[in-house]
């Protein structure tokens, strides 16, 4: 996978499932920012797949 294509999938997962997350926005307003971005990254398995996705621009 280029990386062009890599930024691409990203802007889509991005735009379809995290720009009106209401989890996201719970947690955010119940814990904090802190603690959404973690619970994003960490548990989220649209987070998974970005982490993902990172890994392979950082390697090229």
């Amino acid at each position: 996978m280029d990386k062009k294509t890599a930024v691409q999938e990203l802007t889509d997962l991005q735009d379809t499932y995290c720009s009106d997350c209401l989890i996201k926005k719970h947690f955010r307003k119940e814990f904090g920012k802190k603690y959404a971005h973690s619970f994003c990254i960490q548990q989220c398995t649209v987070g998974e797949k970005i982490k993902e996705y990172g890994k392979t621009l950082l390697k090229k």
